[in-house]
């Protein structure tokens, strides 16, 4: 079973909010998912990003593959703590 950490679309009409989850690459895009690790909502200024890091590392550890926006959101997280350190 190939995982995936991608996101999935939530929110109504014209107003989309995008859950960061784990799941099967063959299940659709909003379908089963194996478990949820964060959200992004790109409305807010600045875009809001909130990913359990733990989480994403441990799939990633066990070979789950992040889509390409996923892997720009977990970087794009990662500098706004580092800079939110110093």
């Amino acid at each position: 079973m190939a995982v995936r950490l991608r996101l999935t679309r939530v929110g109504g009409r014209k107003n989309p909010i995008w859950r960061v989850v784990v799941a099967d690459q063959r299940s659709p895009r909003d379908g089963r998912v194996i478990e949820t690790i964060g959200q992004y909502n790109a409305q807010t200024n600045p875009s809001t990003i909130k990913i359990d890091e733990e989480r994403a590392q441990y799939w990633l550890d066990r070979g789950a593959q992040p889509t390409k926006q996923v892997q720009h959101l977990l970087k794009v997280q990662a500098k706004q703590a580092a800079t939110a350190e110093a």
